[in-house]
This record gives structure tokens, sequence and C-alpha cells, in this order.
């Protein structure tokens, strides 16, 4: 797998697949290199993973994402270490990350060294698990 940053030449794709994400911020996180796409063996799209700051200066995942049959094959560990190294190389010191309390993703993070952060509990929907890091 290799991990590149997203172009505008990706937009289309991205606007297709990532339903979570407004539109009119696409270019935007692009243009700040806030979007990565993965591509297999055959230079295929099998998932993306983009992210942003909380406060305005820790970085903060906000989605990995890949195709079904990508999954449980160690390509997201590979994609986190690749983010967080990149942000250790800009200095910073933490990372961010939520996702649901019923969702399995909790404990993927955790494996990989997320300690629990605190919560957000909205009313339609299942508590928000906050993760943190510190990146050593």
């Amino acid at each position: 797998m290799r991990i590149i940053t997203a172009t505008e030449r990706d937009i289309d794709f991205i606007k297709s697949r990532d339903h979570h994400l407004k539109e009119n911020l696409i270019a935007p996180k692009i243009r700040e290199n806030e979007i990565f796409l993965f591509r297999d063996e055959r230079d295929e799209i099998i998932g993306w993973m983009r992210f942003s700051y909380f406060w305005d200066n820790t970085p903060f995942m906000n989605m990995i994402w890949f195709d079904e049959p990508y999954r449980k094959q160690g390509l997201g560990k590979q994609v986190v270490d690749f983010w967080e190294n990149r942000m250790k190389e800009q200095g910073f010191e933490r990372v961010m990350t939520s996702t649901q309390a019923d969702e399995e993703a909790q404990h993927f993070y955790r494996k990989l060294g997320y300690k629990d952060s605190g919560c957000l509990l909205l009313d339609d929907q299942a508590m928000e698990i906050i993760f943190t890091k510190k990146l050593i």
C-alpha cells in the first residue's frame, strides 16, 4: 500500500465517497495537506484518512476508512504510524482522535497506545470517546 497526499484531481473521488465532509471543505483540506489516500498495488484507491486540528493546535484524526476487503490486515496501523510520524516531524507532541462507543475502532486505538481522555454526549447518537496519544 502507498499512502499519498490527496490533490485537486482527487476532489471528485472524495466527494463521492466521504459523506461526512462538507463539499466546500474538500478543496481547502487538500490545499492544507490534510487528506491522504491509500493505493494498492494496482494503483487503485482503497481508502483515505483526513485530519484537522483540535483547538487549532492539536492534530485530530477525523476519519480513517478502508474498503471492506482491505480491513483487518494491519493497514490501519500503517496509516496511523505514518500520520503520527508526520505530525511528530512537524513538532507536535500530542495527537487526538475519537470514535463512538458502539464502534469497534475504540479497541484499535487503545491497542495503538491511545488513552481515553473524555467523551462527548449528544442526544441522538452513542457516546463519542475522545482519545489522546503523546508522541514520544
